[in-house]
């Protein structure tokens, strides 16, 4: 896995124009290539980085440990809450709190969910995301989903939304547009035979909706979702134990 690091930091330093750094431990290695993938543009690479890509981030999975979202037991009926990395969890499909411009945090090593699921994705998709947004022409309106393969994730596909940005009070509107995010990703799945349902806390980390409020939403809406009793599982994914207390309290 070194040398494919390796190879792969220098492939990314080549398409700039320059010349790597030397960096001997894995650790730094490992931040400079997620750097460098991170503020990298959309655009095809060749089938060598790829494969060597895909080994790297497979291993690094591996590595972590998957959880399969089968092996889950339900709170209530079909829905679960698990606490855990939404990356290394076995889905249909999980669901990333994306931006309006649907392409992935460009920050480097940010904690984001958005840029930790394109890291570990791979470069691959970022493109898809490009593609679908040059072809719809303009920024993701938020309350909608996008649905893309998951490349390197456990899962098969990853339902992207956009949630309501928080600047100040939330408003009547904000809360309509979350529950929006997740009326969107269930209706999404199941206009693509998906029978399972990964959510993260979408909207509670860099836009700022206050926690307790967006669980209760995301609670209510995914409850009252029409037919949402045919998913095999529905799960709430959380990071923190801050976010797992407030799930548990609402889920009934």
């Amino acid at each position: 896995m070194e040398q494919d690091l390796e190879f792969l930091i220098e492939t990314l330093f080549k398409e700039r124009g320059e010349t790597p750094p030397t960096v001997d431990k894995y650790p730094d290695r490992w931040s400079l290539f997620r750097s460098l993938v991170n503020v990298r543009a959309p655009k095809a690479i060749s089938g060598e980085f790829l494969t060597r890509q895909d080994e790297v981030l497979q291993t690094l999975i591996a590595k972590r440990g998957v959880a399969d979202i089968e092996d889950l037991a339900p709170v209530r009926d079909n829905i679960c809450l698990w606490r855990g990395d939404i990356t290394a969890l076995k889905a249909d499909a999980i669901v990333n709190a994306a931006n309006s411009g649907m392409l992935g945090c460009f920050v480097p090593c940010h904690s984001c969910i958005d840029n930790v699921i394109h890291t570990y994705a791979g470069v691959q998709l970022r493109l898809e995301c490009a593609k679908i947004m040059e072809k719809q022409g303009f920024p993701e309106p938020t309350g909608q989903a996008k649905l893309t393969a998951a490349y390197n994730l456990p899962s098969k596909y990853i339902l992207h939304t956009v949630g309501p940005i928080i600047s100040g009070k939330v408003t009547d509107g904000d809360r309509r547009l979350l529950a929006s995010c997740y009326r969107s990703c269930l209706e999404t799945a199941r206009k693509n035979n998906i029978e399972s349902v990964a959510f993260c806390c979408i909207s509670t980390g860099a836009f700022h909706f206050p926690k307790e409020d967006a669980a209760r939403i995301a609670i209510d809406t995914v409850s009252a979702f029409p037919k949402a009793g045919d998913f095999k599982r529905i799960v709430f994914v959380v990071f923190t134990e801050e976010d797992a207390s407030i799930y548990a309290t609402y889920i009934p």
